[in-house]
Order: C-alpha cells, then sequence, then structure tokens
C-alpha cells in the first residue's frame, strides 16, 4: 500500500516548494520524491475533505496563506492568495463544519480566519492581534504559533510570547470572541497543544522550557487548568532544546514530543482516562532540528522531518506498545517542516 505524504518546506536554501513523497508500508520504505508545487516558504500546509490545499505563503515582503485545488496526477492549481505586508503565518488548520481556515501568525502576534468560498478560494473575516510579553528572550512580543479546533468546536490559540493559551467561541461568519484565557508559567512558550479522544484532557508542549503540561479542558466555558507539567527531554541533557511539534494516537494510549537540539522524539504512555503520563521512549530522529513528525493512518509508521539536515526519518510503531523502532534515515527532502499525510 501506497500512502501519500505532502512536505512544507522553508526556501532559503534549494527547496522549491512543496513536495510530495510517498510510504510503502509493504516494502517499509519511503519513496519518489517530487517537487509538486513552486511557492515561496510554505512552511505549514492543511487539506481539506474535498482535497483542497491551504498554505502559508510569502511573497516578497507580503505574507499570507494561499489555496490550491489538487488536480488529478497530484498536481495543484492556484485558486487565490489572501496576503499582507509583513511576516508570513506559521500554520493553518481547516475548519470543515463551517468552513472556514485559520492561520497563526508568529511575528504579528495575530489570529487571522478566512472564509472557504465556493470555488475554494479565502476570503479574510476577523483578524485578533494578541498584547503582553515574556521573561524569555523570545518573549519580548506576542507570538501567536498555534489555531485549531477544540474537541467541542471552539478555537484554541497558543501564544508562545505572552506564555498564553487562548479559547474563542467562533461564530459561523468567521467572527471570534474570546471566552477563556489560561496563563503558563513564565517562561513556558506555548507552541502547540493536542486533545485526549476523550474531550476533557488537553496535553500543552512548552517550547521554551521544554515541558508537557497536562491539562483539564472545561467544556462548559473553554477553561483550562493545570494538572501535572513533565520534562519532554532527559535530566541530563544540558544543551539547547526547542519543543516542536506533538501528537497523540487514535486510541489515546500514547503521546509522541519531538525535541529540537536534543533531536529526538520522546514517548510517553496515558492512564486510562488520560490525566497522568509516564516517559517510556526517547529515540533519535537521525538528524538535526525535527521541527515536525506525523504519524500514518494505519498508526503503525512515523516520519519524522529534519529540517537543518535535510533528511526524513521512518519509524515503525507497535500499537500494543507505543514504541518507535527506526527503519530509515537519511532520505533526503530539502528544509522540510511539516509532514502531512493525505486521505486518498
Amino acid at each position: 500500500m501506497l500512502e501519500k505524504i505532502i512536505l512544507g518546506t522553508y526556501t532559503k536554501k534549494s527547496s522549491q516548494g512543496i513536495y510530495e513523497i510517498f510510504l510503502d508500508t509493504h516494502k517499509k520504505q519511503l519513496l519518489n520524491l517530487d517537487l509538486v508545487q513552486g511557492e515561496d516558504n510554505p512552511t505549514y500546509l492543511a487539506l481539506s475533505d474535498t482535497h483542497r490545499l491551504y498554505t502559508v505563503s510569502k511573497d516578497n515582503d507580503f505574507g499570507g496563506v494561499a489555496s490550491y485545488q489538487e488536480k488529478e496526477g497530484g498536481t495543484y492549481n492556484s485558486i487565490n492568495r489572501v496576503m499582507a505586508e509583513g511576516a508570513p503565518p506559521c500554520y493553518v488548520a481547516v475548519d470543515e463544519e463551517r468552513q472556514l481556515v485559520y492561520a497563526a501568525n508568529y511575528h504579528k502576534g495575530e489570529i487571522n480566519v478566512y472564509r472557504i468560498e465556493e470555488n475554494g478560494g479565502l476570503k479574510e473575516t476577523d483578524s485578533v492581534r494578541h498584547k503582553g510579553s515574556g521573561p524569555d528572550e523570545n518573549q519580548k512580543s506576542p507570538h501567536v504559533h498555534f489555531t485549531n479546533l477544540t474537541p467541542d468546536a471552539r478555537l484554541v490559540v497558543c501564544d508562545l510570547g505572552t506564555d498564553e493559551v487562548y479559547t474563542y467561541d467562533v461564530r459561523n461568519t468567521g467572527k471570534i470572541s474570546e471566552a477563556a484565557r489560561f496563563k503558563a508559567a513564565p517562561g513556558t512558550g506555548p507552541r502547540h497543544i493536542v486533545f485526549h479522544p476523550n474531550g476533557k484532557i488537553a496535553y500543552l508542549f512548552g517550547e521554551l522550557n521544554s515541558t508537557l503540561q497536562i491539562l483539564n479542558y472545561e467544556a462548559k466555558t473553554g477553561k483550562f487548568t493545570t494538572i501535572n507539567i513533565l520534562p519532554t527531554i532527559p535530566d541530563d541533557h544540558t544543551g539547547h532544546n526547542g519543543g516542536a511539534a506533538i501528537r497523540i494516537s487514535k486510541d489515546g494510549k500514547f503521546l509522541y514530543l519531538s525535541n529540537r537540539g536534543h533531536n529526538s522524539i520522546a514517548v510517553f504512555k496515558l492512564s486510562e482516562d488520560g490525566s497522568a503520563a509516564q516517559n517510556i521512549q526517547y529515540i533519535s530522529t537521525e538528524g538535526d532540528f525535527p521541527r515536525d513528525f506525523a504519524i500514518d493512518p494505519t498508526e503503525n509508521f512515523v516520519v519524522a522531518a529534519n529540517q537543518n539536515t535535510d533528511n526524513l526519518t521512518l519509524y515503525s510503531r507497535d500499537s500494543g506498545t507505543g514504541l518507535l523502532t527506526l527503519i530509515e534515515k537519511d532520505i533526503f527532502a530539502p528544509e522540510c517542516v511539516c509532514v502531512n499525510f493525505v486521505d486518498q
């Protein structure tokens, strides 16, 4: 069986845009890297159920989100771009129910909301800019890093610069309003968040202090409260580390986080209700700066992307134990920072 993966990249060196590669689940190999769309710095990608592609986009001194329609053969036709002066976003997500797209702009400290038009193109409906700062040198201003949905279809937003996680109510018109705000410990740097399948527990990755924060989520109010805080790197690691991506298995039994600096994936076993976690593995990503990784649809494989060494790493995953085993390393993929399996 061939599983298609699309890859988002920086285009500062040799990369030319958006690439695809295939995972052969029978041969347990990554095959046939190919450029499918030229784009400047498409660092994060999201696919809709109708195979429309929404990607971060940069054009000289302007940044925004580009929309594409997948064509037969796997290439893409441009639909439109919504651009504004300044840096591009760093994260995009699709809201299928409301037909909206959300973008997180790190440098502007801003949330952007777009309506999906009938042709798949985008039209901006709202933008909210945060205020505040934190104690770390990387927290001199707000840095919105994540915008995606809670299990009850609110918008959850991680702000690395202010050490806050916001919960927003969303109208069908694409307007958002703040419902709740969680303050993490100073210097946490909230980056990404995922939810347990029960919808009651969330897992927040602190980029700046390399922590996994287990949070209770109250659906009635949208409020988060802290249950526990755990390190994502070993005690004996003294060098720099920055947290990156976080994923959870569909059964809610295992959590995976990538460490940039320690250059590893940390594996945690979760309690039945998701409120407790135990580290069971650190495994090398066989490269430098694993900014992103993804679990394949069968949940038997994991693909990690090492940004600075231009390589992908393939692991097998034991669904019973949650443990990863190295299969392949040094699979060329230039400046890759986003791994996205395509439902076919």
